[in-house]
């Protein structure tokens, strides 16, 4: 059965220094495998809906079809877990393509399951839950959206890079990285963070936009114990950050902001 693209999450909002549990609307973010001729292709993160046009897309822009004619058919399948995250595409007969060559340039992806807890096992393999004592005061976190627009020297000339700071408990930038992917501006920071053998376990991780599965993944293997952002997560992203015990907070803006896993981390004093 075909997953809505909404769904709502318990989670805790804190306003003018007061918390209360509530629920949002939270966008849904799950893996979708894309098989061509049955062979598997690639798995994408996506938000349920329009998956047949993704699909096609994706065989275009990627190489695998010249053009829309090149497809035979195209459908949607249901896979083990009961969701309908499998698209089948059939290539018409004598279009070929290098399997194999696309295969190896569309591995960028670390989830490889068909569910989200297929992505959370994978994960597991390579990361624990974050074990820290950290506390962080609800001021600092309020702080960081300036200071790490304060950092961003590229994306003030040109209002089109996503930003990725590396704070400490007290709200003092230690590493701010920008990249035109989300992803990317992630990865420069936990590599600068390794190059310099920085201290992990007391850091908060600020990203620019919203947060789905791979920012949770990235900060879990790295043990980053507290992830914000400006916009919101992503129903994975949650389910990460609470099977790896990282505290997220989205919508952090002014006074306010929403902590969707482990708030006993904020001090909100």
């Amino acid at each position: 059965m075909p997953r809505d693209s909404v769904e709502r999450w318990t989670l805790w909002k804190i306003r003018q220094g007061r918390r209360r549990e509530t629920s949002d609307w939270i966008v849904v973010e799950e893996p979708m495998e894309i098989r061509v001729d049955g062979q598997s292709l690639a798995v994408i993160m996506r938000t349920p809906g329009h998956d047949l046009e993704l699909a096609a897309g994706f065989c275009l822009t990627e190489g695998v079809v010249r053009s829309i004619d090149d497809i035979g058919t195209i459908r949607q399948c249901g896979s083990e877990d009961g969701t309908m995250n499998v698209i089948e595409v059939s290539l018409r007969p004598g279009v070929a393509f290098d399997h194999q060559s696309l295969r190896r340039n569309l591995m960028a992806s670390a989830a490889c399951g068909l569910c989200g807890k297929a992505s959370l096992e994978a994960l597991a393999i390579q990361a624990a839950p974050v074990r820290s004592g950290l506390r962080v005061r609800r001021a600092v976190l309020e702080s960081l959206p300036e200071r790490l627009l304060a950092a961003q020297e590229s994306f003030g000339r040109t209002g089109a890079l996503h930003a990725s700071g590396l704070f400490d408990p007290d709200g003092r930038l230690r590493v701010c990285r920008e990249d035109v992917g989300r992803h990317n501006a992630v990865d420069k920071v936990v590599g600068r963070t390794a190059m310099d053998g920085l201290r992990t376990d007391d850091a908060i991780l600020m990203v620019s936009g919203r947060t789905s599965f791979e920012i949770l993944q990235k900060a879990a293997v790295a043990g980053i114990p507290v992830v914000c952002a400006i916009s919101g997560p992503t129903s994975l992203a949650i389910e990460t950050a609470r099977a790896f015990q990282i505290t997220l907070v989205n919508f952090l803006r002014g006074s306010g902001m929403n902590v969707a896993s482990c708030p006993e981390r904020i001090d909100e004093r």
